[in-house]
């Protein structure tokens, strides 16, 4: 299932573009400037998305009881 792999890039594309498509000091989010509170929001976004990776990827879940005993 390496589609699930793709959702890592989605922190690093939104992060990137957000800047380059939008490249003012206004508006303001939660009291910062646009870029410096685009980044801030994909870095706590970055978190949930990254822990959504590993949670569906297959390599990471236990092994069943049978094979853990092999």
């Amino acid at each position: 299932m390496k589609s699930i792999r793709y959702l890592a890039w989605i922190p690093s594309v939104g992060s990137l573009l957000g800047p380059l498509l939008h490249n003012d000091v206004h508006p303001f989010i939660l009291g910062m400037p646009f870029i410096l509170g685009w980044i801030s929001v994909w870095l706590l976004l970055t978190t949930p998305v990254m822990a959504l990776v590993y949670l569906l990827d297959p390599a990471n879940r236990e092994p069943a009881d049978d094979e853990a005993a092999t």
